[in-house]
């Protein structure tokens, strides 16, 4: 008996085709459309096609993030579904992935693919990538793994993976590496998970903000944030955590008004860490109440804090959610 697969549709590159008046590239693809371009395919799987939206990646919410995080839930919670896999535009997939990650806890399969080119294009990428999506949502090398994202034949991590090019076929990459790759239909796993984190949690907090630091930055941004009623902020620091001085009026502001304030860099890749004393340093800042983000980007620290708040108002339970990234 073949596995049972759903996918959920919910539009980006995947689903585009060139529009001939607007001159530009537009969602209009249906998901048994894309499906219908994936060769063979039921002769690994038993499809279950669910149309959830054509948006593009820029168009995704959170109130849409919180819809697709119940239809998962309810979909591994039957015996019949061997995984689940959601289609999504590029430009925000690994934010959806990572949150999914973060707040769905399940053995199964649950893949994040995309494409890069649109259905007008040559070599247009969507049906391989979905097929690459389907083989590793029934292969079961893939449980226990959380989320993952399928492209380009690479299967990474939804903790790790990040858009690192706007065109590149294998623009989404991991800084370990991707975990497996599909050869032949058969996904092949290159090394294991160390850590899988759940935050348990329905309720989401949306007033979170991000910012990215730069050469001679002052406090006129983090006030602005504090002003509007942020709940938590999100700096994009210098190197291993660092802020200039003119800033650090704005973090003091944030702190005192009880604003989550965490620091991660604005480097691709590394960690932030209280390498440095001066004022502005990383150890400056955690000595003020701020709390380090680990290896995480900006957009996916943000998101974390918003579960996290969503989660708890306690500061130091906040802090031990971000020692684990």
């Amino acid at each position: 008996m073949k596995p049972k697969v759903a996918i959920i549709f919910t539009g980006g590159t995947i689903s585009m085709t060139v529009d001939e008046k607007v001159g530009a590239a537009i969602p209009t693809l249906t998901g048994s459309q894309i499906l219908s371009m994936v060769s063979n395919i039921d002769k690994l799987a038993e499809i279950e096609v669910i149309e959830y939206a054509e948006i593009p990646g820029p168009h995704m919410t959170i109130d849409r993030l919180m819809e697709i995080r119940s239809l998962i839930q309810d979909l591994v919670k039957r015996n019949d579904i061997s995984g689940v896999i959601i289609t999504h535009g590029t430009d925000s997939l690994e934010e959806t992935a990572y949150f999914l990650d973060l707040t769905i806890n399940t053995p199964k399969p649950v893949v994040v693919v995309g494409a890069m080119r649109n259905s007008s294009e040559l070599g247009y990428d969507g049906p391989s990538n979905l097929a690459a999506a389907v083989c590793t949502a029934i292969s079961p090398l893939a449980m226990n793994k959380g989320v993952l994202v399928v492209l380009n034949n690479e299967v990474n991590l939804a903790m790790e993976v990040t858009k690192t090019n706007t065109l590149s076929l294998n623009t989404f990459q991991s800084p370990y590496g991707a975990i497996g790759t599909i050869d032949t239909n058969d996904l092949i796993v290159h090394r294991d998970i160390v850590t899988k984190q759940f935050i348990d949690t329905d309720t989401i907090e949306n007033n979170v903000y991000l910012i990215k630091s730069y050469l001679d930055m002052d406090d006129s941004l983090i006030n602005c944030a504090v002003n509007a009623g942020a709940k938590g902020i999100v700096i994009e620091a210098m190197g291993r955590g660092n802020l200039p001085p003119k800033a650090l009026a704005g973090v003091k502001y944030a702190l005192k008004n009880n604003v989550v304030v965490v620091i991660v860099s604005r480097c691709p890749s590394g960690r932030v860490m209280e390498s440095y004393g001066y004022e502005g340093g990383g150890k400056d800042l955690t000595s003020m109440g701020v709390v380090l983000g680990g290896e995480l980007n900006g957009q996916k620290a943000r998101l974390k804090l918003m579960v996290a708040l969503g989660y708890t108002d306690d500061i130091d339970e906040i802090r031990n959610i971000f020692k684990i990234s």
